[in-house]
């Protein structure tokens, strides 16, 4: 389970004057085993809430708890060693989360996943951010986490690359349960079970992900 307790997120304006809050006074309480779909407007704030669903951020008041193994956002390119390859890079991932002797398996999944060739061994700094993102994702998937979180990642790369990413997904569930950002509903439809909508700062649970797109229509088409 991961518990969001009365959480603050802003951004500070360079000239110092407080910014607008993000997320304001969010409690969720997302259970185990339920995959959940995360919804709003572009700026609504869900790639907000993932990082700090991650702790790859801290929210300006209240706390996140994860009762689980929580993967780092799957999309997001960020994260990476420009001047080391993407080999380099997953070798050293996999040594800070404690891989041992799954190091070299780790490293031949993600060569095979991510489909960069020889690009593999060159610098990240040369990557596009596709390149970087589908790296990203070979490496989330190959570790064994309980909930895998993932922003707009089955929208990286050619048709035949995004059904492969689908379907990675749908293998992870049963495993695992999954957090997705996804302007694709097909994909929300497919892949959760639960929804998360973001407005004005406030998130909204929907038990059901149909009554959660549905609430998102509603502000898209007044």
């Amino acid at each position: 389970m991961i518990t969001i307790s009365n959480l603050y997120k802003r951004y500070n304006n360079r000239d110092g004057r407080d910014a607008p809050w993000v997320l304001q006074d969010i409690n969720l309480s997302i259970p185990k085993n339920v995959s959940v779909g995360l919804l709003g407007r572009n700026g609504a704030g869900k790639s907000t809430l993932l990082r700090l669903i991650a702790g790859m951020d801290n929210p300006e008041r209240g706390k996140v708890e994860r009762h689980c193994r929580v993967s780092w956002p799957i999309g997001l390119s960020g994260g990476f060693q420009g001047s080391m390859t993407g080999r380099q890079n997953v070798k050293f991932v996999a040594r800070v989360h404690g891989a041992g002797n799954q190091t070299q398996r780790i490293i031949d999944y993600v060569e095979n996943f991510s489909e960069l060739g020889s690009a593999f061994d060159r610098p990240i700094k040369t990557y596009s951010s596709g390149m970087r993102s589908r790296l990203n994702f070979g490496l989330s998937l190959a570790f064994d986490f309980d909930v895998y979180l993932s922003d707009e990642a089955t929208a990286v790369g050619d048709r035949a690359f995004k059904t492969k990413a689908s379907k990675a997904f749908k293998d992870k569930v049963g495993q695992a349960s999954l957090i997705i950002v996804s302007h694709s509903e097909g994909i929300l439809k497919d892949l959760c079970q639960a929804g998360i909508y973001l407005k004005n700062g406030q998130a909204q649970w929907y038990d059901d992900i149909n009554d959660a797109i549905a609430a998102y229509h509603e502000e898209s088409n007044p």
